[in-house]
């Protein structure tokens, strides 16, 4: 435990880094509440959980989209000069949803829209702090933001919601705000460990490496990711329903966070050198297997244990489709690159819930299940065929040469 504890901790003691990976940690916190907040904040307004859920639908819509865009401008023109920009619409976008002062649908769309991935950020100077040399530290680096945004969807949500139940529905979009905003300021200041910025024609060279098929295969990975989750959301709250113990799904749900984190702790404190794209279809495999059994799984023990063991896999996959992004394309385009991660994941899982839902009418959540396995087999495939590929694992230091 010391050992693992030390690589933790000697990561964050290079020069610079938690100035900038803490404010990203309070940003992404406010990220985490923003979606739910909505949900409670139009439906105290409306009375009508359709018409929330289809301004949530809008802002992660407009999120996934605009998202790879606010990163071209930072790759262009440098985390310090977009971040203000993007920082005070976003505030402006929520204080127009809070007042009521345009359509809510209008609202969630904007404050969607100017939502900067501070998560992306926070990668990309990862990625330029430790590069040469440091290279190898970049999976525990990588694991570090894992752990920081499964702790902030854990917390956040939470937190949004006992600000609901206790009657203020609107002081879940402030607090999100003002935390993304306060968050990505204080980000943008720190100068210092800034990706440097690269020449015009080294970007147009460079974006040719977006339509790359290894990072393509990493995109597709992550929006198999998303699926993945969709299906398991849905599949989860389905069998709970259907067991008669609905108050089940949380502690389901639990059992599968809690084994999430201490996956990806583990794997960023001791998993060191290798082949990633080895480790990476090795995660997917075993993903696939574990997933199988929910689909004839009945008792809840066994599918609480089944879901834990899932959970060990999923941050594995994170880390290394992070790993893999990074030596995919030159730095040029990397904050692209991981918010176009990003976007895949969330419309996976925006697709995979609707998908999952008719699914589970149809068949039960067994049937749902399935859809999840399915996913985990498709990265499986993704993940094998990754291993043909001609050019090798490199650190970013090598992958500039790359194009």
């Amino acid at each position: 435990m010391l050992s693992a504890s030390a690589n933790y901790r000697t990561l964050l003691r290079t020069s610079g880094a938690w100035a900038f990976f803490l404010p990203a940690a309070v940003g992404r916190l406010g990220i985490a509440m923003t979606g739910i907040g909505i949900v409670w904040l139009v439906h105290a307004r409306t009375g009508s959980y359709a018409a929330a859920g289809l301004v949530t639908g809008g802002f992660a819509v407009a999120d996934a989209v605009a998202g790879p865009q606010i990163g071209r401008l930072v790759d262009r023109f440098g985390q310090t000069r977009v971040l203000p920009c993007a920082l005070n619409a976003h505030a402006g976008a929520a204080a127009l949803l809070l007042a009521g002062a345009v359509p809510d649908l209008v609202a969630g769309v904007l404050v969607g829209a100017t939502l900067p991935q501070l998560s992306a950020l926070s990668a990309a100077r990862w990625s330029a702090l430790l590069s040469g040399e440091r290279a190898e530290a970049l999976p525990t680096a990588f694991a570090l933001e894992a752990l920081a945004n499964g702790v902030s969807y854990m917390a956040g949500p939470a937190l949004v919601s006992v600000l609901g139940a206790a009657g203020r529905p609107g002081a879940g979009v402030l607090l999100a705000a003002a935390l993304v905003v306060s968050g990505g300021l204080a980000l943008a200041a720190q100068r210092r460990t800034t990706p440097p910025l690269t020449g015009r024609a080294e970007r147009r060279h460079a974006g040719r490496a977006l339509f790359g098929s290894a990072f393509l295969r990493q995109a597709a990975l992550g929006l198999a990711l998303g699926v993945f989750f969709g299906a398991m959301q849905v599949s989860v709250a389905a069998y709970a329903v259907g067991r008669g113990v609905p108050d089940a799904a949380a502690l389901l749900y639990f059992a599968s966070n809690c084994t999430n984190l201490v996956g990806g702790w583990a794997y960023g404190a001791w998993c060191h050198g290798g082949s990633p794209r080895r480790r990476q279809a090795a995660a997917a495999a075993g993903l696939t297997l574990a997933s199988l059994p929910l689909i004839f799984l009945d008792a809840p023990l066994a599918v609480g244990a089944t879901l834990a063991l899932t959970g060990l896999a999923v941050p594995v996959l994170l880390i290394l489709v992070s790993v893999l992004t990074e030596s995919s394309v030159p730095r040029a385009v990397l904050t692209q690159a991981f918010t176009w991660g990003n976007s895949a994941s969330a419309a996976g899982i925006a697709s995979a819930a609707a998908v999952a839902g008719r699914v589970v009418d149809t068949g039960g959540a067994h049937a749902g299940f399935g859809v999840a396995a399915g996913a985990a087999a498709v990265m499986s495939v993704l993940a094998l065929s990754g291993l043909r590929d001609p050019s090798p694992d490199v650190p970013k230091s090598s992958a500039l040469l790359l194009g």
